[in-house]
């Protein structure tokens, strides 16, 4: 083990290379313009697996390719299942980049490009490891498999395809994704826990067009004014959604959780103040942490409808929209909350309306099991490589493919994060600490000996 560990330290600037070689593949799955690129991008992993001695597929889909990796001649041994994504957000705007996207720079101690650390740079400390372990011993302590895809950043449209069409290939014990964070600087965590998502669109038509206002305001119903009314009867004034039946499969957090948010390092003034406000807000009796991490929500994302130009332009509205997701818990089901919240909004409808309603996806909550082996085992790994035992959190928003390695493979993930919330995940100027980069490496290959002996 420990000549594995000191292989990745003598080799840390030839990793980093090839980390930048990767990062300047422009992989954006959601423009056609890099199609190119994206096939690229799936050739230069396929070919670092391959060259770290694993056994390759590029495995074709409707959109961008697949790239399956195994290596499975431990015997008695665990299977781990490494899943990561190569493609990346676009880059756009462009000029509120210190350094171009595509041109990885070094500057105060981190690496500065799209996909450094979302996810091109935390997928690959689990490729240097397994690479590096392979390399000295010329084996590996468990079983691996990795899975990394070229459609996360455009909702994994084939993924679930490949995963029920080749459920005996993928069998494994447990799944790894490095596609998170840290609690903060210094401190490092394992997230056990996502919310799961609804998400829908809503429409309300009154008259057949847009009306003087004057002429005809007070006696024909105004789309805007009912989609607001009907938008303020989703909540209460404690923050509880009224949407019949919405918490009735709601599992509670333990006393044991509480007192572990309640643990953590966490100023609500100050986190309140860096967004610009000064007063929390939520359900009742949950504290910030609480309510983003572990309590379900409905938010309206967007409203729009009738003249928002310059100037007044006195109208009744011919139709209004809003825009809504609900974050879940466990075991709150998103099909069955999605017909809940339709038929709310039907049941509140005014009359002279149209109503037209549009579910677009949804993905359930997943929590995994604290006390299991291979939790015991990531706790371990992340200890001996950054020096501190990690903290338990949960995580607000929601990882669809973890989703569905539980439903599809029957597997829980080990959410493991070498990144920081701060690294402008999907915003200008992404970056990743180059010694997180490189600790987390050594974090994995020490998983993969922990995995072996638990």
């Amino acid at each position: 083990m420990q000549d594995v560990i000191d292989y990745l330290a003598e080799n840390q600037d030839a990793a980093l290379d090839q980390l930048k070689e990767l990062l300047r593949i422009p992989t954006v799955s959601a423009d056609s313009a890099f199609a190119a690129d994206m096939l690229k991008g799936a050739g230069f992993v396929h070919n670092a697996l391959q060259e770290a001695g694993l056994s390759v597929e590029t495995i074709e889909t409707p959109g961008h390719p697949i790239i399956y990796a195994e290596w499975l001649q431990a015997t008695d041994a665990p299977t781990v299942l490494i899943y990561g994504h190569y493609d990346v957000q676009p880059p756009d705007p462009l000029d509120l980049w210190t350094t171009p996207a595509f041109e990885p720079d070094v500057r105060d101690g981190c690496i500065w490009a799209r996909g450094a650390t979302d996810d091109k740079g935390q997928c690959w400390t689990h490729v240097l490891s397994v690479a590096a372990w392979l390399k000295v011993q010329g084996s590996l302590p468990v079983n691996v498999k990795f899975v990394i895809e070229g459609e996360e950043e455009v909702g994994s449209e084939n993924l679930d395809v490949f995963l029920e069409q080749h459920k005996e290939k993928l069998a494994c014990d447990v799944a790894v994704v490095s596609d998170s964070s840290q609690y903060a600087p210094g401190i490092p965590a394992i997230t056990y826990g996502l919310r799961g998502i609804l998400a829908c669109e809503v429409t309300l038509t009154g008259p057949n067009r847009d009306l003087h206002s004057g002429s005809f305001g007070g006696a024909v119903i105004n789309p805007v004014n009912a989609l607001c009314r009907l938008m303020g009867m989703l909540r209460d004034d404690q923050g509880r959604i009224q949407i019949p039946g919405f918490y009735d499969s709601v599992i509670d957090l333990t006393d044991e959780e509480r007192a572990q948010f309640a643990a953590l390092p966490f100023d609500d003034a100050a986190w309140l103040a860096d967004l610009g406000t000064d007063a929390p807000s939520g359900e009742a009796g949950f504290t910030s942490n609480e309510r983003r991490w572990a309590r379900p929500t409905c938010d309206i994302n967007g409203i729009f409808g009738g003249y928002s130009g310059e100037g007044p332009k006195t109208i009744v509205p011919s139709k209004a929209t809003a825009k809504i997701t609900c974050r879940l818990v466990p075991d709150q089901n998103p099909d069955q909350l999605t017909e809940a919240l339709k038929q709310f909004l039907a049941d509140n409808l005014q009359p002279g309306l149209k109503f037209e309603f549009t579910s677009q996806h949804g993905a359930p909550a997943s929590v995994a099991d604290l006390d299991s082996p291979y939790m015991a085992a990531a706790k371990t790994a992340i200890e001996k490589s950054f020096g501190s035992v990690p903290v338990m959190v949960r995580e607000g928003g929601s990882i669809p493919v973890v989703g569905s390695f539980k439903e599809i493979l029957g597997v829980d993930t080990l959410l493991l994060g070498w990144g920081q919330n701060s690294d402008n995940l999907h915003s200008p100027d992404e970056h990743f600490s180059i010694e997180d980069f490189h600790r987390g490496t050594a974090a994995s290959a020490y998983l993969w000996q922990e995995l072996a002996n638990g």
